[in-house]
């Protein structure tokens, strides 16, 4: 069966009509229903992969129930992030995303990335995140700018600086064929939980190095800090065109 939903696309007053399959997985945020899988039909976004020290990722990973994942030794993958959510269920929104490449212990095949962070700068979907999925979400304010070639993300908390990162323009750069779906976890309230994403990218450049990373005087930032992320990014990815899907996620552990 489908159903066809208003979908709004909050903060600027705007509304579109979806086609979307109607499936028993329902959530309430805010008074509205909102169905699962989560779909994201438009948005652009920036990635900046590091490397930071397996130490302090490991002390925060466990407490999560995860272990690291070194592809290089002693230095786990990392990634800083900027994405522009334009249409989607949840609404039009900012987001920052801070997450470190992980793995269930002693599950083979469990690869995936811990949401540490994720600001957004609209609650609709700050509420939904916390309650649907348990991501690490909280209000903030996010403020992008673009001068020339280079775009500027600013991320404050309590009108404190947090973190801001510097985005160099990159060259085209192939798409990737079809669509790509990892792990997403997530550790709230006691409970480690596993979401399916899916993303698909188009209109992407790339450029080794291309983000250089600011760090404020809030704790976030000495959190940030203590995980060890360098000044200057490996490599940076900016996507033009980015849809995504969400799926509920599924509890795989509690302690408290």
């Amino acid at each position: 069966m489908v159903v066809r939903r208003r979908t709004r696309t909050r903060g600027k007053g705007r509304s579109s009509v979806h086609e979307k399959p109607l499936t028993n997985s329902v959530h309430v945020v805010q008074g509205e229903r909102v169905h699962m899988p989560v779909e994201v039909r438009a948005a652009t976004g920036v990635t900046a992969q590091f490397l930071v020290p397996a130490g302090p990722a490991r002390d925060t990973l466990a407490a999560a129930g995860l272990a690291p994942v070194t592809p290089v030794p002693g230095r786990v993958p990392a990634t800083l992030g900027f994405v522009h959510y334009l249409d989607g269920d949840l609404g039009e929104y900012h987001e920052f995303l801070v997450a470190l490449m992980c793995r269930q212990p002693g599950v083979r095949g469990s690869t995936g990335v811990f949401i540490h962070w994720l600001p957004v700068d609209q609650t609709f979907t700050c509420e939904a995140g916390q309650n649907i999925w348990g991501f690490p979400k909280e209000i903030s304010t996010i403020d992008v700018s673009t001068r020339g070639k280079r775009t500027r993300c600013e991320v404050r908390l309590e009108d404190r600086a947090v973190v801001a990162m510097e985005f160099g323009r990159g060259v085209p750069a192939p798409s990737a064929m079809g669509a790509m779906t990892l792990d997403a976890y997530t550790h709230r309230d006691g409970v480690l939980r596993r979401t399916p994403w899916t993303m698909r990218a188009g209109g992407t450049r790339m450029r080794p190095g291309g983000a250089r990373v600011e760090l404020g005087d809030h704790p976030i930032s000495d959190d940030l800090r203590r995980l060890g992320f360098p000044r200057d990014a490996l490599f940076t990815n900016h996507i033009g065109e980015l849809t995504m899907r969400f799926a509920d996620a599924t509890p795989i552990s509690s302690r408290s």
